[in-house]
């Protein structure tokens, strides 16, 4: 097989993994959560972190910045879209695919700057642009959603390490070779 076509059929597992990931990312999210207040609390971050630690960056970052627009977009909260494909795109570069296995300590403490993102970003999102212009009171209130957030990301993070250990244990990334 030349080495053009090979890089072709490379291209083409790897678009095609990051749309699988794209649509668990979205039923995890969207069908997969517990309302709240302000919307819902849901773990399909976890699959975002586990795309990431598969996937070259570009393309998990693109599977997450995917299923997450989806999820907002066909759930009717439109108005989170933009922070969530940034919001979701960021939140892959805090995950490396660079070791054998998926579960490393890197990629574990890549969990706590992802809530970091998480709540910082869909707070101030919601305290400027949903609140339609900067104001100390809107942040204020923005930030009160924390613990949701923190609920969400340890939800993801669960469902990171037990789906990771499991995926590590049949040598999974090694099978794929992407």
């Amino acid at each position: 097989m030349s080495e053009t076509k090979s890089l072709s059929m490379l291209k083409i597992r790897r678009l095609t993994a990051a749309g699988l990931f794209a649509a668990l990312i979205y039923v995890f999210t969207a069908y997969l959560h517990i309302p709240t207040g302000a919307g819902y609390t849901h773990a399909g971050d976890g699959l975002i972190y586990i795309a990431a630690c598969i996937l070259p960056t570009p393309y998990a970052m693109a599977a997450g910045a995917i299923g997450g627009a989806l999820s907002d977009g066909l759930s009717g909260f439109l108005i989170w879209m933009p922070a969530t494909i940034v919001i979701k795109a960021i939140t892959a570069l805090f995950f490396t695919n660079k070791g054998e296995k998926i579960l490393s300590l890197r990629n574990i403490l890549g969990i706590i700057p992802s809530l970091v993102l998480c709540v910082v970003g869909y707070s101030l999102y919601e305290g400027i642009v949903m609140a339609k212009g900067f104001s100390a009171a809107a942040i204020s209130a923005a930030f009160s959603q924390t613990p949701a957030y923190c609920v969400q990301v340890l939800a993801s993070g669960l469902l990171f390490v037990s789906v990771s250990l499991l995926l590590d244990k049949v040598g999974f990334k090694k099978k794929l070779k992407l």
